[in-house]
């Protein structure tokens, strides 16, 4: 990480993401408790899982595709 191959804004999203899905888990993926437990508004919870899963599903296309 620190060798120059990661941006901090990059760490601190992927900290970001790996912290909610933690607590989502944690919580049973109920959102309304998790984002109470973490201090944001459940639409804010919502909106960055949304986007979580936005990027994954985007990710594993192109992955697909170079496989070809």
């Amino acid at each position: 990480m620190l060798d120059g191959q990661i941006l901090l804004d990059e760490a601190v999203a992927e900290f970001e993401r790996l912290y909610i899905e933690k607590a989502l888990a944690r919580h049973k993926k109920h959102l309304s408790n998790t984002a109470k437990v973490l201090g944001i508004h459940r639409n804010t919870l919502s909106k960055r899982v949304t986007a979580y899963h936005k990027n994954a599903r985007s990710q594993a296309r192109s992955a697909k595709r170079s496989s070809r």
